[in-house]
């Protein structure tokens, strides 16, 4: 560092001296001295292209950018299903499977598969549940989804994805980041930094649990990877204080916090000047947006604000965490300007078991989302917000036609045949893309890949997923990898 920049900090840190008293001092020197002392050596980086002259002059990563077309949708909120949803008991009905119930796959159908369990003499498992077709599409929705009947019409059906990965923490880093190795940028991570944030006081990125357990593969599921890290997934907890530590401490007053932080801005954004180092504009923005949270957050998790009606429309009680309470507070981010919602609920990996089976987890886990998810929908389309907001449902991959050898009944991860929805957005209402086998095991029309509805989604928010791109160890890296397509089919 310069003379003349050390007397920078030196004038600066003087201007502020007021507010560094006490056992502030102490606290803040710390806090600075560690900040600074950091490794500043600069990161390889591209801009995502069409990026608004304005926000290219702010030191916020998270400021609004311009999109590479016009966009169809601003938000996304994705509701996955941790452990993969079985489409053969809730969405794809095979009355040949019933009938073959019992006997041995052909061989076929699995030669030259692998599966996490069974193994090639697994026997067909027919489905108990009860179908009926529904809405103007005739979609056949079983009896564990009730309140999805209600929205049939509002949905665009996906009965043909396809994915390649069939463990549970590479399959889901797959979905959310196209790739099965830990360290890639998720899919909210790549829309914060293409497209940034509506929101000046809540993360662009934030991301909601409910269910006995976090899902497997944990944080790097809404990692930023080796993007700057502001772009990735914020964790919220459950209960009024989304965030720790946020309040600030005793005796600190906000006018006071608000002092320091400006100290503290410019002093790394003096550093940043010297290095060129993006982790210090993440710094920089984690501590302004702590600030500013510290009222947005209390009143965006204050449900009191909420009608009775649109409680009982989402299931929510009052003070006890759930999906339901996640999907109302999904809909309340987005209505905030937030970019990307991630809601995930375990468990949905039914095997078979004490824990985790076809006859009573599947009902129970069905009651805790179905309700949620429709309300979600419809009062999206009830406030204006649907045309403008991506609704995904869906998890990991699907399950086998085939059942598992346990004390009770249970499926094997699927990858070559499962069902996703869609709504909002400029994707088609009422339509149902894709067809599979007489048995449910592979797509035999209108076959969507992970990668494919990458691509799309990234397409609906104006982005082109060829050109957003980001340069890391000398390759130009993106969601989509080097596969993808636009499915242009469900589009309106």
């Amino acid at each position: 560092m310069t003379p003349h920049e050390w007397d920078d900090l030196i004038t600066l840190h003087h201007t502020r001296r007021h507010f560094f008293r006490d056992c502030a001092v102490g606290v803040g020197t710390m806090a600075l001295s560690t900040l600074l002392a950091r490794d500043s050596a600069a990161q390889q980086r591209t801009e995502p292209l069409a990026r608004d002259t304005a926000a290219q002059q702010r030191t916020d990563p998270l400021a609004p950018k311009k999109p590479h077309f016009p966009a169809k949708a601003k938000a996304v909120i994705f509701l996955f299903m941790a452990g993969g949803p079985t489409h053969l008991d809730l969405f794809d009905p095979k009355p040949k499977l019933n009938e073959l119930h019992g006997q041995k796959v052909p061989e076929s159908f699995t030669r030259g598969k692998r599966f996490a369990f069974i193994k090639g003499d697994a026997k067909l498992l027919g489905s108990p549940r009860k179908f009926e077709k529904v809405g103007q599409c005739g979609m056949d929705i079983s009896d564990l989804l009730p309140f999805h009947k209600q929205i049939a019409d509002e949905v665009c059906w996906l009965r043909g994805m396809r994915t390649d990965v069939f463990n549970h923490g590479p399959a889901k880093c797959f979905v959310n980041t196209g790739s099965p190795q830990f360290g890639r940028p998720s899919m909210g991570a790549w829309l914060t930094y293409g497209l940034g944030s509506e929101s000046d006081s809540l993360p662009g990125f934030v991301v909601l649990q409910s269910g006995p357990r976090g899902p497997r593969g944990g944080a790097a599921l809404y990692s930023a990877g080796f993007l700057p890290s502001v772009y990735q997934g914020v964790p919220f907890l459950k209960g009024p204080q989304p965030i720790l530590d946020l309040a600030p401490p005793k005796g600190v007053s906000l006018e006071d916090q608000g002092e320091f932080v400006e100290a503290v801005r410019d002093l790394n954004k003096l550093r940043h000047d010297v290095t060129g180092d993006p982790e210090i504009q993440t710094r920089i923005a984690a501590y302004e947006m702590a600030y500013r949270m510290q009222t947005s957050a209390p009143e965006l998790m204050d449900f009191s604000q909420e009608t009775r009606e649109t409680l009982e429309l989402y299931g929510v009680e009052p003070g006890k965490p759930s999906f339901a309470a996640n999907c109302l507070l999904a809909r309340r981010l987005v209505q905030r300007g937030v970019r990307f919602v991630q809601l995930y609920h375990t468990n949905w990996d039914h095997h078979g078991g004490p824990t985790e089976n076809l006859e009573q987890h599947l009902p129970q886990v069905c009651k805790e989302v179905d309700q949620p998810s429709a309300a979600l929908v419809k009062d999206l389309k009830r406030l204006g917000l649907l045309a403008s907001t991506i609704v995904i449902w869906g998890g990991e991959f699907g399950r086998t036609p085939m059942g598992e050898v346990r004390e009770s009944t249970g499926r094997d991860h699927h990858i070559d045949a499962y069902t996703m929805w869609l709504a909002g957005g400029g994707f088609k209402p009422g339509y149902i893309h894709g067809r599979t086998d007489e048995i449910g095991y592979n797509v035999v029309e209108g076959e969507v890949h992970v990668h494919d509805l990458q691509a799309t989604i990234l397409h609906q928010m104006g982005l082109d997923h060829t050109k957003l791109t980001f340069r890391f160890q000398g390759r130009d890296y993106r969601l989509t990898d080097v596969h993808g397509r636009v499915v242009h089919d469900i589009l309106t």
